[in-house]
């Protein structure tokens, strides 16, 4: 019979931290730890002499594992050998295959998004296009893990797909030959009119900062006398790279960030190590609550150190650090072995895993048990809830009608009409959708029987419902009750007019992002984009930018 994972797991673990504690205090935690395996150890025997029909071993542990790490944290994860690919993906930013997001819809798995300069994008593979057959298997039936890890091998091999193309009746094949894809950190980098570089930056993979640091050489070449970071939607990665990309801006020798755990021993300090590029130019980093981890070391950093301003919305407030641990049978632990503390010496990890309420949920660390720390030059911030901007950009909600026509794959759908009735589009900073196409799009949602949305509200309003007939207030309040329902219930046409700006800029950046992709978008979306035009017009006043570095200068708002 094959080992038992989770035995082993938590052996390794044993012998690793089996020389940091103490006997005295722990002897009684081991004797529960090892009771409990022999439990377990006994239990899983006894089903398989037993049991009725055979035990399914490597899904039954695989299922004990990963339910045992979900009473722990999101970040601490275990990946079985043929599941590396996504842990190397995750830490590195490489793998070996054709360069493209897959998803599935429409009974189909098809590709959702070509990588551009990858070879699905020079095969000729477009958005939409449904996977029939790879080399000769048939697809038609298969999930996206199963394509996925199809599409994947060796670099320099040819992969022979049989897609289905939208608009066409029949099937076409195109061979496409793997690559090494290395996701490049920055997704676009440009210098404006007033002398601001702009430098998007996607995720701290592994070499990502010789990647950033190149950009902002070459937009200084360029002339740029100030610098827009831009990390809104960036989930993080490597911390060390943070750290590189900070020493950048910020003297040898400083402090970034440090990590302490439950082994002293593993606890680190980082610091820069080189000197800088510069450490004069103004700069500001934009963030939002998708802003995690090792964006939230350098924006937190930057912000301690009173080195650039933060713009934006609060962080997501991860301040987790994992370590990946190597298991038997070439399987990895990564494993949440400490959190990280930033120059001021605050954490600003938002939620406590370690103290879950009675259902299972886990909450924020309420404002009233936030500490105060101060920056160098004595601001006033706090942890335990992330990176609080210096001007916080209010963004209008997009509504919960707008959530669904992502999810159900409404728009992608009408995109992919669209784009079979458009060859070409203006360049991404003069396209815009029309009221026409607007309309169009809504009798094709209404064309959609099956598309479905519902709201919190309406819930809600239920929820109220069943509480006034139960106290006796609905025969007082009836009238006020079928007002509000009547404005808080779904409504399709309302909805869709109601909402309309948000829904037309997910659509034209679907639309951009055909032709154009993720460099695209971004060029669209800045034209309008409150936090960008804040950022530059913070840089563009030098006593702004100063004051706002000042002790005495309180968090503002802008709107």
């Amino acid at each position: 019979m094959k080992k038992i994972f989770l035995m082993l797991l938590f052996s390794a673990f044993l012998c690793n931290i089996s020389a940091q504690t103490s006997p005295k205090n722990d002897n009684q935690r081991y004797f529960d730890i090892n009771k409990n395996l022999d439990i377990f150890n006994s239990v899983f025997k006894e089903l398989h002499m037993f049991y009725v029909d055979s035990i399914p071993t490597d899904k039954m542990m695989q299922s004990v594992i990963e339910n045992t790490l979900a009473g722990l944290d999101p970040y601490t994860e275990y990946y079985a050998e043929n599941n590396m690919d996504d842990l190397r993906m995750l830490t590195t930013g490489e793998y070996a295959g054709i360069g493209a997001v897959i998803s599935y819809n429409n009974g189909h798995v098809i590709i959702n998004q070509p990588y551009e300069n990858m070879p699905a994008a020079k095969s000729g593979l477009k958005a939409a296009d449904a996977i029939l057959e790879i080399d000769g298997i048939d697809m038609r039936k298969a999930n996206v893990k199963d394509v996925s890890d199809k599409l994947k091998g060796t670099p320099g091999t040819t992969v022979t797909l049989l897609i289905q193309r939208p608009g066409e009746n029949k099937p076409r094949t195109i061979k496409v030959v793997r690559e090494k894809i290395t996701i490049n950190p920055i997704t676009y980098s440009a210098i404006n009119d007033s002398g601001t570089g702009y430098i998007h930056f996607s995720g701290f993979t592994e070499n990502s900062s010789k990647e950033f640091r190149k950009a902002f050489l070459d937009l200084k070449d360029k002339g740029a006398q100030s610098l827009i970071i831009d990390l809104r939607g960036n989930g993080g990665g490597i911390l060390e790279e943070a750290v590189s990309i900070a020493n950048l801006f910020i003297p040898k020798d400083q402090e970034i960030v440090s990590t302490k755990g439950k082994i002293k021993q593993w606890d680190r300090t980082y610091k820069t190590s080189e000197q800088p590029i510069d450490t004069l130019i103004p700069i500001a980093i934009l963030t939002d609550t998708s802003s995690a981890s090792a964006s939230e070391i350098l924006a937190g950093s930057m912000q301690d150190l009173d080195r650039g301003v933060i713009i934006g919305n609060r962080t997501f407030g991860k301040g987790l650090v994992q370590t990946t641990r190597m298991l038997p049978y070439n399987g990895n632990l990564k494993i949440t072995t400490a959190k990280y503390y930033i120059p001021s010496g605050r954490c600003i990890q938002v939620l406590d895993y370690s103290h879950r309420n009675p259902d299972g949920s886990v909450a924020r660390v309420p404002d009233s048990l936030t500490n105060v720390f101060y920056t160098r030059n004595g601001r006033e911030v706090r942890d335990g809830g992330g990176i609080n901007p210096d001007f916080i950009i209010t963004e209008d909600k997009p509504g919960t009608i707008t959530y669904y026509l992502i999810t159900q794959n409404v728009v992608f759908d009408f995109v992919t009409d669209w784009v079979l009735k458009h060859s070409q589009i203006a360049s991404p900073d003069k396209f815009s959708l029309t009221d026409a196409d607007y309309e169009a799009f809504k009798q094709f949602v209404k064309s959609k029987k099956d598309f479905k949305y519902d709201q919190m509200s309406a819930h809600s309003l239920r929820n109220l419902e069943e509480v006034m007939k139960f106290e006796g207030y609905m025969d007082v309040a009836s009238a006020e009750f079928q007002v509000l329902k009547a404005k808080l219930v779904p409504d399709l046409d309302r909805d869709l007019e109601l909402f309309k700006e948000s829904i037309k800029d997910v659509i034209t950046n679907e639309i951009i992002q055909r032709y154009y992709f993720q460099k695209g978008v971004l060029i669209h979306t800045l034209q309008n984009d409150k936090a960008y035009q804040k950022a530059v017009e913070v840089l563009n006043d030098k006593s702004l930018y100063n004051d706002t570095l000042k002790p005495e200068k309180s968090i503002a708002s802008s709107h």
